[in-house]
Protein backbone atom coordinates (compact mmCIF):
# COMPACT_ATOMS: atom_id res chain seq x y z
CA UNK A 1 0.00 0.00 0.00
CA UNK A 2 1.19 3.18 -0.58
CA UNK A 3 1.77 5.38 2.18
CA UNK A 4 -0.12 8.43 0.51
CA UNK A 5 -3.16 6.71 -0.81
CA UNK A 6 -6.64 8.79 -0.18
CA UNK A 7 -9.29 6.30 1.27
CA UNK A 8 -12.33 6.50 2.69
CA UNK A 9 -12.35 6.57 6.67
CA UNK A 10 -15.51 5.75 8.79
CA UNK A 11 -15.68 6.90 12.07
CA UNK A 12 -18.47 5.00 14.33
CA UNK A 13 -20.00 6.73 17.30
CA UNK A 14 -22.99 6.06 19.64
CA UNK A 15 -26.41 7.76 18.71
CA UNK A 16 -26.44 11.12 19.35
CA UNK A 17 -23.26 11.69 19.06
CA UNK A 18 -22.45 12.02 14.91
CA UNK A 19 -23.37 16.09 14.88
CA UNK A 20 -20.78 16.46 17.94
CA UNK A 21 -18.08 14.17 16.12
CA UNK A 22 -18.65 16.37 13.03
CA UNK A 23 -17.64 19.05 14.63
CA UNK A 24 -14.30 17.73 16.17
CA UNK A 25 -13.31 16.15 12.81
CA UNK A 26 -14.14 19.54 11.01
CA UNK A 27 -12.04 21.10 14.33
CA UNK A 28 -8.97 18.27 13.18
CA UNK A 29 -9.34 19.98 9.22
CA UNK A 30 -11.09 16.43 7.94
CA UNK A 31 -13.85 17.02 5.56
CA UNK A 32 -17.16 15.61 6.50
CA UNK A 33 -18.52 13.31 3.67
CA UNK A 34 -21.61 12.01 5.09
CA UNK A 35 -23.27 11.92 8.71
CA UNK A 36 -25.26 9.62 9.63
CA UNK A 37 -27.10 8.43 12.96
CA UNK A 38 -23.70 6.29 14.46
CA UNK A 39 -20.74 7.76 12.51
CA UNK A 40 -19.19 10.04 9.89
CA UNK A 41 -17.66 9.32 7.17
CA UNK A 42 -14.46 11.39 5.94
CA UNK A 43 -11.15 10.91 3.86
CA UNK A 44 -7.63 10.95 4.35
CA UNK A 45 -4.94 8.83 4.36
CA UNK A 46 -3.71 6.06 6.91
CA UNK A 47 -1.97 8.55 9.22
CA UNK A 48 -5.15 10.54 9.27
CA UNK A 49 -7.10 7.67 10.83
CA UNK A 50 -3.76 7.39 12.96
CA UNK A 51 -4.50 10.80 14.16
CA UNK A 52 -8.20 10.58 14.49
CA UNK A 53 -7.43 7.64 17.35
CA UNK A 54 -5.13 9.88 18.99
CA UNK A 55 -7.75 13.25 18.83
CA UNK A 56 -11.28 12.13 19.00
CA UNK A 57 -13.43 12.16 22.30
CA UNK A 58 -16.85 11.32 20.81
CA UNK A 59 -15.63 8.63 18.76
CA UNK A 60 -16.04 4.72 19.00
CA UNK A 61 -14.13 3.34 16.63
CA UNK A 62 -12.15 4.63 13.28
CA UNK A 63 -12.09 2.27 9.88
CA UNK A 64 -9.74 2.76 7.23
CA UNK A 65 -11.42 1.38 3.42
CA UNK A 66 -8.96 -0.60 1.86
CA UNK A 67 -11.31 -2.80 -0.40
CA UNK A 68 -14.78 -2.52 -2.07
CA UNK A 69 -16.54 -4.71 -4.52
CA UNK A 70 -20.05 -6.12 -5.91
CA UNK A 71 -21.18 -9.05 -3.74
CA UNK A 72 -24.82 -10.99 -3.42
CA UNK A 73 -23.96 -14.42 -2.10
CA UNK A 74 -20.78 -15.22 0.56
CA UNK A 75 -18.29 -17.02 -1.90
CA UNK A 76 -18.24 -13.54 -3.53
CA UNK A 77 -17.17 -12.01 -0.57
CA UNK A 78 -14.49 -14.41 -0.22
CA UNK A 79 -13.46 -14.09 -3.52
CA UNK A 80 -13.37 -10.00 -3.09
CA UNK A 81 -11.48 -10.37 0.13
CA UNK A 82 -8.66 -12.18 -1.07
CA UNK A 83 -8.03 -9.79 -3.74
CA UNK A 84 -6.95 -7.78 -1.15
CA UNK A 85 -3.26 -7.33 -0.58
CA UNK A 86 -2.96 -8.42 2.82
CA UNK A 87 1.08 -8.88 2.89
CA UNK A 88 1.12 -5.09 2.43
CA UNK A 89 -0.93 -5.08 5.82
CA UNK A 90 -0.70 -7.97 7.89
CA UNK A 91 1.99 -9.66 9.77
CA UNK A 92 2.86 -13.13 8.51
CA UNK A 93 3.50 -14.23 12.25
CA UNK A 94 1.11 -11.75 13.69
CA UNK A 95 -2.26 -12.20 14.42
CA UNK A 96 -6.13 -11.00 13.41
CA UNK A 97 -9.44 -10.77 14.02
CA UNK A 98 -12.48 -10.11 11.75
CA UNK A 99 -15.79 -8.54 12.60
CA UNK A 100 -18.98 -7.50 10.45
CA UNK A 101 -22.51 -6.18 10.07
CA UNK A 102 -24.54 -7.49 7.49
CA UNK A 103 -27.79 -6.43 6.26
CA UNK A 104 -30.20 -10.01 7.35
CA UNK A 105 -31.02 -10.14 3.16
CA UNK A 106 -27.13 -10.91 2.32
CA UNK A 107 -26.71 -13.30 4.98
CA UNK A 108 -28.91 -14.68 8.02
CA UNK A 109 -25.83 -14.97 10.46
CA UNK A 110 -22.88 -12.27 10.58
CA UNK A 111 -20.35 -15.27 11.80
CA UNK A 112 -20.61 -16.75 8.20
CA UNK A 113 -19.15 -13.57 6.96
CA UNK A 114 -16.70 -13.70 9.74
CA UNK A 115 -15.83 -17.18 8.93
CA UNK A 116 -15.51 -16.47 4.93
CA UNK A 117 -13.43 -13.42 5.17
CA UNK A 118 -10.79 -15.26 8.16
CA UNK A 119 -10.47 -17.91 5.32
CA UNK A 120 -10.04 -15.53 2.83
CA UNK A 121 -7.60 -13.32 4.39
CA UNK A 122 -5.56 -16.34 5.50
CA UNK A 123 -5.50 -17.97 1.66
CA UNK A 124 -4.24 -15.13 0.47
CA UNK A 125 -1.55 -14.54 3.60
CA UNK A 126 -0.52 -18.40 2.95
CA UNK A 127 -0.48 -17.57 -0.81
CA UNK A 128 1.81 -14.74 -0.36
CA UNK A 129 4.32 -15.11 2.42
CA UNK A 130 4.20 -18.88 3.09
CA UNK A 131 2.36 -19.07 6.05
CA UNK A 132 -0.62 -17.36 7.77
CA UNK A 133 -1.15 -15.45 11.19
CA UNK A 134 -2.90 -16.30 13.73
CA UNK A 135 -6.85 -15.40 14.17
CA UNK A 136 -9.34 -15.32 16.58
CA UNK A 137 -11.84 -12.87 18.48
CA UNK A 138 -9.96 -10.55 20.59
CA UNK A 139 -9.08 -7.11 19.19
CA UNK A 140 -6.14 -6.34 20.67
CA UNK A 141 -4.69 -6.44 17.57
CA UNK A 142 -5.06 -6.38 13.82
CA UNK A 143 -8.74 -5.96 13.31
CA UNK A 144 -10.10 -6.29 10.07
CA UNK A 145 -14.15 -5.39 9.70
CA UNK A 146 -16.37 -5.94 6.96
CA UNK A 147 -19.44 -4.23 6.21
CA UNK A 148 -22.03 -5.67 3.64
CA UNK A 149 -25.18 -4.10 2.71
CA UNK A 150 -27.56 -3.89 -1.07
CA UNK A 151 -24.54 -5.71 -2.61
CA UNK A 152 -21.66 -3.98 -1.55
CA UNK A 153 -19.00 -5.46 0.68
CA UNK A 154 -16.69 -2.85 1.86
CA UNK A 155 -13.64 -4.13 3.83
CA UNK A 156 -11.96 -2.21 6.33
CA UNK A 157 -9.08 -2.10 8.66
CA UNK A 158 -10.40 -1.24 12.39
CA UNK A 159 -7.74 0.60 12.97
CA UNK A 160 -9.06 1.13 16.75
CA UNK A 161 -9.79 -2.16 18.22
CA UNK A 162 -10.79 -1.82 21.72
CA UNK A 163 -13.40 0.98 21.44
CA UNK A 164 -11.96 4.25 21.99
CA UNK A 165 -14.55 4.92 24.75
CA UNK A 166 -11.84 3.14 26.93
CA UNK A 167 -9.48 5.34 27.64
CA UNK A 168 -7.33 3.54 30.09
CA UNK A 169 -7.76 5.47 33.11
CA UNK A 170 -11.02 4.46 34.52
CA UNK A 171 -9.11 1.61 36.27
CA UNK A 172 -12.06 1.54 39.36
CA UNK A 173 -15.55 1.55 38.28
CA UNK A 174 -18.56 1.64 40.06
CA UNK A 175 -21.74 0.63 39.36
CA UNK A 176 -23.61 1.79 35.97
CA UNK A 177 -20.41 4.13 34.88
CA UNK A 178 -20.95 6.46 31.57
CA UNK A 179 -18.99 5.77 28.57
CA UNK A 180 -16.18 8.23 28.24
CA UNK A 181 -17.08 9.07 24.40
CA UNK A 182 -20.89 9.30 25.85
CA UNK A 183 -19.57 11.87 28.50
CA UNK A 184 -17.72 13.68 26.25
CA UNK A 185 -20.12 14.33 23.82
CA UNK A 186 -22.67 15.89 26.39
CA UNK A 187 -19.95 18.14 27.07
CA UNK A 188 -19.54 19.26 23.47
CA UNK A 189 -23.58 19.21 23.62
CA UNK A 190 -23.34 21.62 26.57
CA UNK A 191 -21.07 24.31 25.42
CA UNK A 192 -17.82 23.03 27.61
CA UNK A 193 -15.15 24.28 26.03
CA UNK A 194 -12.75 24.52 29.22
CA UNK A 195 -13.48 27.82 30.47
CA UNK A 196 -15.80 28.91 33.73
CA UNK A 197 -17.24 26.58 36.45
CA UNK A 198 -18.60 22.84 35.81
CA UNK A 199 -20.70 21.35 38.25
CA UNK A 200 -21.13 17.46 38.80
CA UNK A 201 -23.20 16.71 41.35
CA UNK A 202 -23.98 12.62 41.20
CA UNK A 203 -20.57 12.07 39.89
CA UNK A 204 -20.32 8.37 40.16
CA UNK A 205 -17.02 7.54 39.33
CA UNK A 206 -16.01 10.68 37.75
CA UNK A 207 -16.20 10.05 33.75
CA UNK A 208 -17.86 13.19 32.91
CA UNK A 209 -16.00 15.47 35.61
CA UNK A 210 -12.80 14.05 34.22
CA UNK A 211 -13.76 14.19 30.75
CA UNK A 212 -14.21 17.96 31.90
CA UNK A 213 -10.98 18.23 32.96
CA UNK A 214 -9.18 16.61 29.62
CA UNK A 215 -11.31 19.02 27.43
CA UNK A 216 -9.75 21.83 29.86
CA UNK A 217 -6.32 20.74 29.67
CA UNK A 218 -6.47 20.43 25.74
CA UNK A 219 -5.34 16.64 26.48
CA UNK A 220 -5.94 14.10 23.84
CA UNK A 221 -7.63 11.09 24.89
CA UNK A 222 -5.51 8.66 22.91
CA UNK A 223 -2.94 9.99 24.95
CA UNK A 224 -3.94 7.68 28.10
CA UNK A 225 -3.97 4.43 25.71
CA UNK A 226 -0.85 2.18 25.42
CA UNK A 227 -2.60 -0.21 22.31
CA UNK A 228 -4.54 0.56 19.10
CA UNK A 229 -4.90 -1.94 16.57
CA UNK A 230 -3.17 0.23 13.97
CA UNK A 231 -0.18 -0.79 15.90
CA UNK A 232 -0.13 -4.21 14.61
CA UNK A 233 0.01 -3.59 11.31
CA UNK A 234 2.74 -3.40 8.75
CA UNK A 235 1.81 0.39 7.55
CA UNK A 236 2.19 2.08 11.30
CA UNK A 237 4.80 4.12 11.25
CA UNK A 238 6.16 4.14 15.40
CA UNK A 239 8.71 7.19 14.77
CA UNK A 240 5.78 9.26 13.18
CA UNK A 241 3.26 7.71 15.81
CA UNK A 242 5.98 9.49 18.52
CA UNK A 243 6.26 12.62 16.59
CA UNK A 244 2.12 12.64 16.79
CA UNK A 245 2.08 11.80 20.61
CA UNK A 246 4.56 14.53 21.54
CA UNK A 247 2.99 17.00 19.43
CA UNK A 248 -0.05 16.54 21.26
CA UNK A 249 2.06 16.95 24.41
CA UNK A 250 3.18 19.67 23.66
CA UNK A 251 -0.15 21.38 23.71
CA UNK A 252 -1.68 20.46 26.83
CA UNK A 253 -2.51 22.79 29.00
CA UNK A 254 -0.86 22.56 32.53
CA UNK A 255 -3.24 24.89 34.12
CA UNK A 256 -6.76 25.15 32.26
CA UNK A 257 -8.82 28.18 33.25
CA UNK A 258 -11.75 26.14 34.21
CA UNK A 259 -13.12 24.95 37.88
CA UNK A 260 -14.76 21.41 38.00
CA UNK A 261 -16.22 20.43 40.99
CA UNK A 262 -17.67 17.25 41.45
CA UNK A 263 -19.49 15.26 44.10
CA UNK A 264 -21.25 12.06 45.44
CA UNK A 265 -23.05 10.91 48.12
CA UNK A 266 -20.95 7.78 48.24
CA UNK A 267 -17.55 8.31 49.73
CA UNK A 268 -16.60 4.84 47.88
CA UNK A 269 -17.05 6.37 44.13
CA UNK A 270 -15.71 9.85 45.12
CA UNK A 271 -12.34 7.92 46.16
CA UNK A 272 -12.90 5.79 42.69
CA UNK A 273 -13.32 9.09 41.02
CA UNK A 274 -10.11 10.70 42.21
CA UNK A 275 -8.34 7.29 41.84
CA UNK A 276 -9.40 7.58 37.72
CA UNK A 277 -9.03 10.89 37.90
CA UNK A 278 -5.17 10.29 38.64
CA UNK A 279 -4.90 8.14 35.98
CA UNK A 280 -6.15 10.53 33.78
CA UNK A 281 -3.54 13.26 34.95
CA UNK A 282 -6.18 15.79 35.82
CA UNK A 283 -6.59 14.98 39.41
CA UNK A 284 -5.36 18.35 40.32
CA UNK A 285 -7.77 20.33 38.12
CA UNK A 286 -11.20 18.80 39.98
CA UNK A 287 -11.98 19.83 43.03
CA UNK A 288 -13.95 16.19 44.78
CA UNK A 289 -16.15 16.33 48.11
CA UNK A 290 -18.29 13.71 49.50
CA UNK A 291 -22.20 15.12 50.09
CA UNK A 292 -25.77 15.08 49.12
CA UNK A 293 -25.96 16.62 45.93
CA UNK A 294 -28.00 19.33 47.15
CA UNK A 295 -24.69 20.27 49.08
CA UNK A 296 -22.76 20.89 46.53
CA UNK A 297 -20.64 24.09 46.30
CA UNK A 298 -22.09 26.24 43.35
CA UNK A 299 -20.15 29.22 43.26
CA UNK A 300 -21.38 32.61 42.11
CA UNK A 301 -21.21 33.51 38.72
CA UNK A 302 -22.43 31.35 36.17
CA UNK A 303 -21.54 28.19 34.56
CA UNK A 304 -23.18 24.63 33.99
CA UNK A 305 -24.14 21.64 36.18
CA UNK A 306 -24.60 18.64 34.57
CA UNK A 307 -25.91 15.24 36.59
CA UNK A 308 -26.89 11.97 35.53
CA UNK A 309 -29.37 10.60 37.94
CA UNK A 310 -30.43 6.87 37.57
CA UNK A 311 -33.62 6.38 35.31
CA UNK A 312 -34.96 3.50 37.93
CA UNK A 313 -36.11 0.15 36.57
CA UNK A 314 -38.59 -1.42 38.54
CA UNK A 315 -41.63 0.32 40.38
CA UNK A 316 -40.37 0.62 43.72
CA UNK A 317 -37.03 2.37 42.47
CA UNK A 318 -39.12 4.89 40.25
CA UNK A 319 -41.42 6.44 43.10
CA UNK A 320 -38.15 6.83 45.31
CA UNK A 321 -36.73 8.40 42.32
CA UNK A 322 -39.65 10.76 41.82
CA UNK A 323 -38.68 12.56 45.11
CA UNK A 324 -35.04 12.77 43.89
CA UNK A 325 -36.28 14.20 40.34
CA UNK A 326 -38.19 17.17 42.40
CA UNK A 327 -35.03 17.58 44.66
CA UNK A 328 -33.06 18.19 41.52
CA UNK A 329 -35.41 20.75 40.41
CA UNK A 330 -35.78 22.31 44.08
CA UNK A 331 -31.45 22.63 43.70
CA UNK A 332 -31.15 24.25 40.26
CA UNK A 333 -33.43 26.47 41.63
CA UNK A 334 -32.39 28.28 44.85
CA UNK A 335 -28.83 27.27 44.14
CA UNK A 336 -27.88 27.20 40.45
CA UNK A 337 -29.47 31.04 39.44
CA UNK A 338 -26.86 31.89 36.10
CA UNK A 339 -26.42 28.79 35.44
CA UNK A 340 -27.25 26.06 32.40
CA UNK A 341 -28.47 23.50 33.77
CA UNK A 342 -28.74 19.59 32.24
CA UNK A 343 -30.01 16.32 33.57
CA UNK A 344 -29.64 13.37 31.36
CA UNK A 345 -32.07 10.52 31.75
CA UNK A 346 -33.72 7.42 30.08
CA UNK A 347 -36.60 8.17 31.72
CA UNK A 348 -39.14 10.66 30.52
CA UNK A 349 -41.43 10.29 33.46
CA UNK A 350 -39.00 10.92 35.89
CA UNK A 351 -37.74 14.22 34.05
CA UNK A 352 -41.51 15.66 34.30
CA UNK A 353 -40.98 15.72 38.35
CA UNK A 354 -37.79 17.96 37.79
CA UNK A 355 -40.78 21.08 37.55
CA UNK A 356 -38.96 23.19 35.15
CA UNK A 357 -39.18 23.96 31.91
CA UNK A 358 -36.99 23.17 29.49
CA UNK A 359 -34.97 25.18 26.72
CA UNK A 360 -33.27 22.05 24.74
CA UNK A 361 -33.72 18.23 24.56
CA UNK A 362 -31.14 16.44 23.01
CA UNK A 363 -31.51 12.91 21.86
CA UNK A 364 -28.68 10.38 22.83
CA UNK A 365 -28.37 6.62 23.43
CA UNK A 366 -26.74 5.46 26.33
CA UNK A 367 -25.95 1.75 25.27
CA UNK A 368 -29.72 0.54 24.01
CA UNK A 369 -31.70 2.78 26.53
CA UNK A 370 -33.15 6.11 24.70
CA UNK A 371 -31.98 8.91 26.65
CA UNK A 372 -32.68 12.77 26.46
CA UNK A 373 -29.95 15.32 28.02
CA UNK A 374 -32.54 18.07 29.04
CA UNK A 375 -31.25 21.93 29.58
CA UNK A 376 -32.75 24.60 31.49
CA UNK A 377 -32.05 27.85 31.68
CA UNK A 378 -31.52 29.20 35.35
CA UNK A 379 -32.16 32.83 35.18
CA UNK A 380 -31.53 34.79 38.05
CA UNK A 381 -33.84 36.27 39.93
CA UNK A 382 -37.33 35.14 40.54
CA UNK A 383 -39.10 34.20 36.69
CA UNK A 384 -42.54 33.32 36.72
CA UNK A 385 -41.83 31.08 33.66
CA UNK A 386 -38.86 29.00 34.38
CA UNK A 387 -41.63 26.75 36.75
CA UNK A 388 -44.15 24.98 35.75
CA UNK A 389 -47.75 24.91 37.21
CA UNK A 390 -49.33 21.57 38.20
CA UNK A 391 -50.93 19.94 35.65
CA UNK A 392 -49.50 22.97 33.01
CA UNK A 393 -46.94 24.93 31.47
CA UNK A 394 -44.25 21.77 31.85
CA UNK A 395 -42.70 20.52 28.37
CA UNK A 396 -39.98 18.75 29.93
CA UNK A 397 -40.97 15.33 28.55
CA UNK A 398 -38.18 13.98 26.23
Amino acid sequence: MKRNKRSRIMVSCSRGAAPFLGEEMRALGMPVVEESATGVVTEGMFEDAVSLNLHLRTAQRVYFLVGEFAAYDPQAVYGGVAAVAWEDFLHADGYFSVTSRADPGMVSDSRYVNLKAKDAVADRMRQSCGRRPDSGPERDRAVIHILWKEGVCSVYLDTTGESLSKRGYRQIPVKAPMQEALAAALLLASGWKGAGTLVNPMCGSGTIAIEAALMARNIAPGLLRENFAFMHLKVFDPSAWKELREAAGRRVRKNGSGKIIATDRDSRAVDAARQNARFARVDDAIVFGVCEFQETPVPRGGGIVIMNPEYGERMGEVQVLEKTYEAIGDFFKKNCQGYRGYIFTGNPGLAKKVGLRTKRRLQFFNGPIECRLLEYELYEGTRKNITADKGEGDDSTP
